[in-house]
Order: C-alpha cells, then sequence, then structure tokens
C-alpha cells in the first residue's frame, strides 16, 4: 500500500509568492516609455523598468514604484541573465536564462510565444537584427547562434571563440545586391566580442569569420558599443581601458563582392581612452538621439562621454596646433629651424585623437554598485535621463541638464529623479518573524527593518536600524524588537514608525532572540558568553514642555545566565520549563528557566550548532549545525533519537510546524546554504518534500502560527512564500520523482559531453559552423513519440491495404481491429494521427526531435510525407521536414537504391500540390487588387494622376505636411 501523508500538517508545501526582489545583479535593465499607458513620458511620467530578478522578468512603474507586470513560466527555475527588446516591434522582448534557454516574450499579454534551446551554458548575449525577424545569441560556452523567428527554427552556430561572449551587434551593408533587388534580406555581419580579448566579425552569408583582432592591450574584453550610425564602436577592458574603434563602410558594402586590397580591414583601431574609474569597465552605451556615451564599470558611478562636432573638432586641433608651434618655435630659434612653417591642413581631422573626439562629460554617482545602465527619454530636450540598475536591489533614474555642448569649465548638474527602493531590501535579510495573527512579516537586515503584509506582499514600514541579527513582534503586534551587532536591543512602534528605545543589552552581537511564550519577558543570546532576560514593563514618561505624561514601553533586565562559551542560538520549550542554548563547542545545554539549573548537555555534532527548535509538546528537540548534520533528541533523558545528513551546506535554521488537531507536531523545516528547504517527520525519520527555487543561501525562515505557510528569506534578495496544498503526499512517488530528476541530469551531462567532443558534422574542432540544435529530455521524448506513431501508422497502413485488396474479392467481409488509438481518436486516418503527432511538438524542438529517428525510419516517413503531399495537408511542415531529411541523411538517401523511387514519389506529389496552391495563391491576390480597386474608385482615388496635378503637389509638399488621415471604407 502506497503510504500516504494526508492530515491537515502533512499535505504538500508549494511555492506561491516571491516578493521583495526588485532586481538582482544578474541580468541587465532595459527602459520601455509606455507609450500606451495613461503614465507615459508625453504626460509626465517616468515610463517602465523591465529588470530581471532571479527567475523572474519584473516590470515596474518608475513613477509609482509600483510592481505592474510579473513574467515567469511554471517549468522555469532558471536565473535570468539577460534581456533584449526588438526595435521593430517594441512588444517583443528576448530573455535568456541561465540554463541556456532563450524564451521570446508577449509584452502585451505577457506570454511565451517561442522558446529556444541551444546553448548548453547561461546566456551572456542577445541581440535582434535590423528587421526584427533574426536574433543572436551568445554564451557562456563560447558559442553564437542566430535564430529564425518566423521560421522558429535555430539557423547556425558560430565558434571560434574561446571564451564566454560578452558582446554582440549586427552590422548592415546598406546597398548590398539582395537589398538593392528586393530580397528577403540584406547582407550582414556580425560583430562579436569576448573574454579571450578578440573582436571578430562574421559574415553570415557564409557563416565564416573575415576579420579577427585583438580588442584590449591588457586582459580580457568586457563590453563594447555600437555608435548609433554604424561608423565606429568602442570595447572595453581591464584597467579601465577604452578602445576606439572606425568601421570602414566602404569596405564593409565590397566584401562580399570582389577581394579587398590586402591591408583594408572593416575594423580600423583609432586609439585609446581611459575612463575615470580604473576598474573594468561593464558597460558602453550610445545615446539613441544625442552624441553622448554611457560608460559603467562595477563602482558607484556612471561615466558620461561626449563626443565632440566637426565644427567643434576642428577649433580644439586648431589651438592646440597653435600651442605647439609656439611651443616649439620659442624652443628652436636658437638652431633656427622654424616649425611655424610646417605644412598641416587644418580642415584634416582624419587623423585626430580619441582623446580628442571623446571628452568627459559629467560624472553620476549612483546609490548602489552599478549592474546596468540604459538610456530613458527625456520629458524635453533640456534635459537627458538615465535608468541605473545597482547590485544593491534597487532602480535609480537620473537627470542630466543638458548643456549647450560646448567647453564649459563646470559639469553639468544632475539629480536623483526617481527611486525604486521600497519594496525591497540593500543587503541580505537575516533575521525575520511572523505576528501572532500571521498577517504581518518583519525582516530585518543591515540597516533596515520592514513590515510587510504577508496576503498582498506590500512594504507597510521601512524604519532605520542597525546590523540586525535577530527580529521579534511583542505581544499585541504593535511593537517589534531587534538585536544587532552592536549588541543593542532596539524597540520600535510599527503604527508610529518610531524607535521607542535603544538598550545596550551585550558587549558583543546578538545572535539569538525570542520571546517567551507568556509573553512577559524576552530572552537574548550574545557572543558575550551570556544570555540574559528582560521583563516588559510600561513606564510613565513625562512629554517635554508639559506637564502630561505618556505611556512607553521598556525593558527591564531581570537575570542573566553564564556560559563558557559564545551562545550562537537560544530557545524556549513551549510549556515554558526548559531553556536550550547552544554555543560555540559544538554542545547544546538544556536549563530549567525558573531556577537556570544544569538539566541536560547534548554532545554530538562536530561543527557548532547554528540554530534548533523545540517541538510544541516540549519532547523533541531538533539542532543543526555547520557539519550539514540534523539531530533529533528527546528532552525527557537527552538520548539522540537520530542524526542524519540532511543538506549539501550548512544548515543555518530549522523549525517546527505547530501542532493541530490531527497531528503531533512532529515535524520540521530546515533550510541551508545550499539553496533548498527541506520537510522531514522526526519520528520517522523521513524527509517528506523537498522544496526548491531559491537561488542563494538561504538564511531566515518563519513558520506560520497556523501551520498554513513558511516565509523564507535568501541571499537572492527575494522572500518566498511557500503555501500547503490539499495536494496529498506520497512518499513512493516523491522518491521516484528524485531518482527520474537525477537520471534526467545524467542523461543531459552525457549529451553535452558528446556535443563537446563530436558535433553533427563529424568533426571535433575546427569547424567554424555548426548545426544549432541541442538534445534535451523533451527533445528525444519528441523523437521516440514519433518513431511509436510512424510504427503505429505503418502497422495501420498495410492492415487497411490488405483490406482493401480483400474486399476486393469478398465485399462483405469484416473490417479489422484497428489499433485503439484510432479508435480513441475518432477512428481518424494513420496520416492525420501522424501529422497530430508532429504538429504537437515545438517547432523549435522539430529537428532535434528528428535526429533521434534512426535510417530504418526513413522510409516509413516519406511515405507519409508522400500522403500529406497527395492530400495537400501542412505543406510547409511537409517540406520543412523533408528538406531536414534529405540533408541529415543525404550519403545514405544517395546509395540507397530502395529509396529513389519513393523520393520520385514525393517530389511528383508535392511538385503538384505546390503548382496547385500557387495558383490558388495567384488567384487571391488578383482578387484582392480588384477589390482594393474598386475601394480606391469608391474613395474618389485612381490609380493615375495628371502630371501638372502631381508637380502641384509636390511644389506644395515642403510647406505642408504630406500625409492625411486615412478614410475608413466598409466593405461588404
Amino acid at each position: 500500500m502506497v503510504k500516504s501523508y494526508f492530515t491537515d500538517v502533512r499535505r504538500k508545501f508549494e511555492h506561491s509568492k516571491t516578493f521583495g526582489q526588485i532586481c538582482t545583479a544578474s541580468a541587465n535593465v532595459v527602459w520601455d516609455p509606455s507609450s500606451e499607458n495613461e503614465d507615459s513620458t508625453s504626460r509626465g511620467g517616468a515610463g517602465r523598468a523591465y529588470v530581471g530578478a532571479n527567475d523572474e522578468v519584473l516590470l515596474w512603474d518608475l513613477k509609482k514604484s509600483e510592481k505592474v507586470g510579473i513574467w515567469n513560466t511554471a517549468d522555469n527555475n532558471a536565473i535570468v541573465t539577460v534581456i533584449c527588446r526588438s526595435q521593430v516591434d517594441p512588444d517583443v522582448f528576448a530573455v535568456g536564462y541561465d540554463d541556456g534557454k532563450i524564451r521570446i516574450w508577449d509584452s502585451r499579454t505577457a506570454t511565451v510565444i517561442i522558446t529556444f534551446n541551444g546553448h548548453r551554458t547561461a546566456i551572456t548575449q542577445l541581440i535582434f537584427d535590423h528587421s526584427g525577424v533574426r536574433l543572436a545569441s551568445g554564451s557562456k560556452d563560447t558559442d553564437v547562434i542566430v535564430w529564425d523567428l518566423v521560421a522558429e527554427v535555430g539557423l547556425y552556430r558560430l565558434r571560434g571563440h574561446k571564451d564566454q561572449i560578452t558582446s554582440l551587434n549586427f552590422l548592415t551593408a546598406g546597398d548590398s545586391p539582395d537589398a538593392l533587388h528586393g530580397g528577403s534580406s540584406s547582407h550582414d555581419f556580425l560583430l562579436s566580442t569576448s573574454k579571450d580579448a578578440l573582436i571578430k566579425v562574421w559574415d553570415l552569408s557564409t557563416q565564416h569569420c573575415i576579420e579577427t583582432h585583438v580588442t584590449q592591450t591588457n586582459g580580457e574584453c568586457w563590453a563594447l558599443g555600437l555608435a548609433r550610425d554604424g561608423s565606429g564602436c568602442i570595447t572595453a577592458g581591464n584597467d579601465g581601458e577604452l578602445k576606439v574603434w572606425s568601421i570602414n563602410e566602404i569596405v564593409l558594402k565590397e566584401k562580399f563582392r570582389t577581394n579587398v586590397p590586402e591591408g583594408q580591414y572593416i575594423l580600423q583601431e583609432r586609439g585609446t581612452l581611459y575612463r575615470h574609474g580604473r576598474d573594468r569597465p561593464l558597460g558602453i552605451a550610445f545615446h539613441p538621439q544625442r552624441d553622448l556615451i554611457a560608460v559603467h564599470g562595477s563602482d558607484k558611478a556612471v561615466e558620461i562621454l561626449r563626443i565632440r562636432s566637426e565644427t567643434e573638432l576642428r577649433k580644439s586641433l586648431a589651438r592646440k596646433r597653435k600651442r605647439r608651434k609656439e611651443k616649439t618655435g620659442t624652443t628652436d630659434a636658437d638652431s633656427g629651424v622654424d616649425v611655424a612653417d610646417e605644412v598641416e591642413d587644418p580642415t584634416d581631422i582624419s587623423n585626430a585623437a580619441a582623446a580628442d573626439i571623446f571628452v568627459p562629460y559629467v560624472l553620476v554617482r549612483t546609490g548602489g554598485k552599478v549592474r546596468s545602465m540604459d538610456w530613458a527619454g527625456g520629458k524635453s530636450g533640456k534635459s537627458i535621463r538615465i535608468l541605473v540598475a545597482t547590485s544593491n536591489n534597487q532602480l535609480e533614474l537620473f537627470e542630466v541638464a543638458a548643456s549647450d555642448m560646448k567647453k564649459s569649465s563646470d559639469a553639468p548638474e544632475y539629480n536623483r529623479a526617481l527611486t525604486v527602493d521600497m519594496p525591497g531590501h540593500r543587503t541580505d535579510i537575516r533575521c525575520v518573524a511572523l505576528s501572532s495573527d500571521d498577517r504581518m512579516l518583519a525582516t530585518a537586515s543591515n540597516g533596515s527593518l520592514k513590515i510587510w503584509n504577508t496576503r498582498t506582499q506590500t512594504c507597510l514600514r521601512t524604519l532605520d536600524c542597525g546590523h540586525a541579527l535577530g527580529v521579534a513582534f511583542l505581544p499585541g503586534d504593535k511593537i517589534v524588537v531587534v538585536g544587532t551587532r552592536e549588541g543593542t536591543l532596539e524597540v520600535f512602534d510599527i503604527a508610529a514608525s518610531t524607535l521607542l528605545d535603544t538598550i545596550n543589552a551585550h558587549e558583543r552581537d546578538i545572535w539569538s532572540l525570542q520571546v517567551s511564550p507568556d509573553g512577559k519577558s524576552l530572552v537574548t543570546g550574545s557572543a558575550d558568553k551570556s544570555a540574559k532576560f528582560w521583563q516588559f514593563k510600561v513606564i510613565q514618561e513625562q512629554i517635554l514642555g508639559t506637564t502630561r505624561k505618556s505611556a512607553r514601553l521598556t525593558l527591564v533586565h531581570t537575570r542573566t545566565l553564564k556560559v563558557t562559551d559564545d551562545i550562537l542560538s537560544i530557545c524556549f520549550s513551549p510549556d515554558e520549563r526548559l531553556l536550550a542554548v547552544s554555543t560555540l563547542d559544538n554542545t547544546v545545554k538544556v536549563f530549567f528557566t525558573d531556577t537556570l539549573k544544569l538539566f541536560l548537555t547534548l554532545y554530538g555534532h562536530k561543527l557548532p550548532v547554528l540554530a534548533m527548535d523545540i517541538s510544541y509538546d516540549s519532547k523533541l528537540i531538533v539542532t543543526s549545525s555547520a557539519d550539514k548534520n540534523v539531530r533529533v533528541w528527546g528532552l525527557d533523558f537527552g538520548d539522540c533519537h537520530k542524526a542524519f545528513f540532511a543538506h549539501q551546506d550548512s544548515i543555518l535554521t530549522v523549525k517546527f510546524v505547530p501542532n493541530n488537531d490531527e497531528g503531533n507536531g512532529h515535524h520540521f523545516f530546515s533550510a541551508s546554504k545550499d539553496k533548498v528547504i527541506k520537510y522531514y517527520d522526526a519520528d520517522k525519520f523521513e524527509q517528506i518534500q523537498k522544496l526548491e527555487g531559491h537561488h542563494g543561501e538561504i538564511w531566515a525562515m518563519a513558520v506560520a502560527h497556523s501551520g498554513e505557510f513558511v516565509v523564507t528569506a535568501s541571499h537572492d534578495k527575494s522572500i518566498r512564500i511557500w503555501q500547503q496544498t490539499d495536494e496529498q503526499i506520497f512518499l513512493e512517488e516523491e522518491r521516484e520523482k528524485e531518482l527520474e530528476d537525477m537520471y534526467e541530469n545524467t542523461l543531459l551531462t552525457s549529451l553535452e559531453n558528446d556535443a563537446n567532443t563530436f558535433d553533427g558534422e563529424g568533426n571535433a574542432d575546427g569547424v567554424e559552423a555548426g548545426p544549432a540544435g541541442k538534445q534535451t529530455a523533451q527533445t528525444l521524448m519528441a523523437g521516440e513519440r514519433i518513431a511509436e506513431a510512424l510504427e503505429v501508422g505503418m502497422e495501420d497502413l498495410k492492415t487497411m491495404q490488405s483490406y482493401a485488396e480483400a474486399k476486393r474479392t469478398n465485399p462483405k467481409g469484416a473490417a479489422p481491429q484497428r489499433n485503439p488509438i484510432f479508435l480513441a481518436n475518432n477512428n481518424m486516418s494513420a496520416s492525420t494521427y501522424v501529422l497530430s503527432t508532429f504538429q504537437k511538438i515545438p517547432s523549435a524542438s522539430l529537428q532535434d526531435a528528428l535526429l533521434v529517428l534512426s535510417f530504418s525510419q526513413v522510409p516509413a516517413l516519406f511515405t507519409f510525407l508522400a500522403l500529406w503531399a497527395e492530400e495537400g495537408r501542412s505543406i510547409p511542415l511537409t517540406c520543412r521536414i523533408l528538406l531536414f531529411m534529405l540533408k541529415t541523411h543525404q550519403k545514405q538517401i544517395v546509395s540507397s537504391r530502395a529509396m529513389k523511387g519513393m523520393l520520385e514519389e514525393v517530389r511528383s506529389k508535392l511538385r503538384s500540390t505546390l503548382m496547385r496552391q500557387k495558383g490558388e495563391l495567384g488567384f487571391n491576390l488578383a482578387g484582392l487588387r480588384v477589390l482594393g480597386r474598386r475601394v480606391r474608385e469608391v474613395a474618389g482615388e485612381t490609380e493615375y494622376v495628371d502630371e501638372e496635378t502631381w508637380q502641384e503637389g509636390d511644389a506644395a509638399a515642403p510647406g505642408m505636411a504630406r500625409g492625411k488621415k486615412r478614410e475608413f471604407v466598409n466593405i461588404a
């Protein structure tokens, strides 16, 4: 019999809500003007920010500081690493994740349009081409893949770099033959940089690298910024080095026509700049309208450079020439050399140094280390705005005064116009506490205390505090006490948002504090080797300047418990009979609360006990340690019931689930630095459930007094609520899921190792272009479904063919029994069943699924391709499958005589179907042209215009707008 944990406290816990994260350092920020919103930039708004927050993409309204959207899928737990917006269709976003997947999102519906999976490691760069139909992606696996968004397939993989890709940009030859003759796409080049300090130019028509340059003189290349007109770019390296490159458009246009003379390159080095800070630059962005460049590193500043105009550059060079001539003329006067006679062209600026072209404009200081930035549109031409995402979980919008761009001794002023910082902490949350009714949550970090509504996940209060290590609600849920690293206790009034009192409680860090079960006192444990008891007392305090008095709560020290080592954790038993204290000597000492006499000493852990909790019937105590073990002890005699290896890293917190009517209150949660939460049964010593979702060390955890949910806080800046559901837990199913995940991970690892040593062309190294596919568990399962459908379909075809032949001799013969699969699908035909199997496979995974098929299954597939071509069903899908299989198995098909007749059959049927569809398409187009002509005639327009009228219209056009509002006509 399958064992089920079906009682109230043994139901399954699932992730419910995530909050507290504004932006994470893993991804970049993208600014959106949100013009269709009522708070658009044209109406005084500040637009929206699209940021990565662990495994989600968050949409923030910058003016209201509100979260207006969340993008995530149920099957995704990978961290967002890069966000890219299409310039052609602003509603389309490409989002890269650290598991190598790319999802194309529609911002209007917040849904995934396409999912690509071709990289083996995290995505580092994404860029749309100029037409918006192709996407280039770079990854830590050193590969660049170009994707077709229309066909939803990967076109090819470009190999050549030796380290992770740091930047990608498309370059287009404007008057290429394809563009001149109305081709579907222009002749494009791709610019890529990597941490291997190389910049490469790829010809996408031949899929080969045509130029390679060393970008930096010292170390890696971290970023690249392309000028808005495509005339040049800047690369960033170590020590604040910025190298300027010009792009030779003439060579770019002639590269594919004739052999360019040796020595002429697309990229030409123009000089080197150095930014204000000497740390490595991480981002370079050219302003979309102005001659400005923003550069940032990992420090707390964004440096803005200005590009001098041609006139200003000539004046600057003239001044330098004049000073140089004056200086050299006076110096060389004795030698008789007249340097002033030197011939220089005052109009030549082609050889100007990079430092003369790019000059500092302003240095914007930010509130945290800059992770990413983006230019934001201004409300007017009087200022420019820049959006900055910092590594301390906040967004800042700066306004910089737009000067006249002329020489000035003073840098333009700037100010922080807007900020999004209230919905999250700046530093890691080290402690959490729930109110008695579970409606409020207190979280404390280094410098701030926040009160949250657990139902709406909104921040109610933000208060300044010290470096918090412990927090607790006092009875009544109106006052919160915080223990700090400085050894002080800070008492806060939530309603008034004020600090009531600061008590110097200990000489060193207060690692733990807890309110007594009767709600009358508080105990604190500190690194000064003492535990102190504090009594709650209300005192009357005189109001300054008046004779009136007001009541104020204070803490009165009553008793002190001295121990031999630093106290790391302290805990009351629910019946308040015992007090457990864990110390730095790896032991837990249990004292009687009333007399403070030692009752038990628990030995066994190899490293200090970091957390502990006592069950609600005061019979068990569970301890967790830095030795990755959890131990369950009995409080009657201090015997160890069980010690088991629970996590892969130090276990930072452990909590029992409260008792209820049917449970015994002996289930507990443990959270660790390994980013995992585990749910255990302390009686049977079994793991009930494993909860995964955090992307950093879990520092704190709190269990609701009702037992309905669990709150955890992590190093990833997120606060997660794990809600109890009505779904029952079956331990055997949980173990089977873990085994399946382990087998799947092993399979994926083996597939990745095979891909690293052998590619689809049969070469391991030296191939610049390769297939863009990647085998995953989903593609393997899809391939197995195709093979199964082909097998069942061929059997049914043979059965029905035999029945048709037998029916000629015996018309009254009984029909054969078909496979139950066809009967369950309304007795569909075999070709329809196989076609539906192909249509259910995502287009992006189809080619990888077809690679699973062996050559022995190709004849069966071609049989169904001929049937689909004859019936005219899904011709685009049929052609795509046919061409891919011909390309994959070309050598075997050519050498097989049996395939010749089958190929001829497919060719003839497909050709006749395509010709028929071509005629239908031409007929429909002609009909649409007739309808269009009639519409124009009704509107009073004609296809022919008198020459004099046309010339009069051209003469009037410069002074007035050419376009008129469209007329809407109802077509019956």
